[in-house]
């Protein structure tokens, strides 16, 4: 038969347990944080290369139509004919976007468009607001363009 010292030797201390417990809630936090990290430096990524798939049919709208879409008209005009002045000239019939729709940033919130552009006179501005849906903003909050310096627009 078993003493009570040998029952006691055999299992698990409260405070044992508990330092266990507390062991392994530190490294989730440190695996939980570069997790997030990487998560958020996807996010940016994805962002950047939408801008740049954005920039491209706009592009491809501008030569068909002579001019990019005013602000009012939006990336609306990417997906489907505007019906505001000034009309298309020769609009494609099929939209500039594979998918028929104006895709969202890399946190799901709509890309801003300017036309003309405030960094860009010449052309239009093409932006997200970043992971806070804020202008301005550091680090993943950092408006995201297609202008050099990505803080430029506030």
């Amino acid at each position: 038969m078993n003493t009570p010292d040998e029952r006691r030797r055999r299992g698990f201390t409260l405070i044992e347990i508990m330092a266990v417990v507390i062991i392994m809630g530190l490294l989730m936090g440190i695996v939980g944080t570069a997790v997030f990290s990487q998560i958020d430096k996807a996010r940016v990524n994805t962002t950047k290369a939408q801008i740049t798939q954005l920039e491209a049919a706009l592009t491809f709208y501008q030569m068909d139509n002579g001019r990019f879409p005013t602000t009012e008209q939006g990336l609306r005009a990417l997906v489907e004919m505007p019906t505001s002045a000034p009309e298309p000239r020769h609009y494609n019939p099929s939209g500039y976007l594979k998918k028929k729709e104006v895709p969202l940033d890399g946190w799901g919130n709509p890309y801003q468009y300017e036309m003309p552009g405030k960094n860009n006179t010449d052309g239009f501005d093409l932006w997200s607001l970043g992971a806070d849906g804020q202008p301005g903003g550091t680090g993943v909050d950092a408006d995201l363009g297609n202008w050099a310096e990505p803080d430029a627009h506030a």
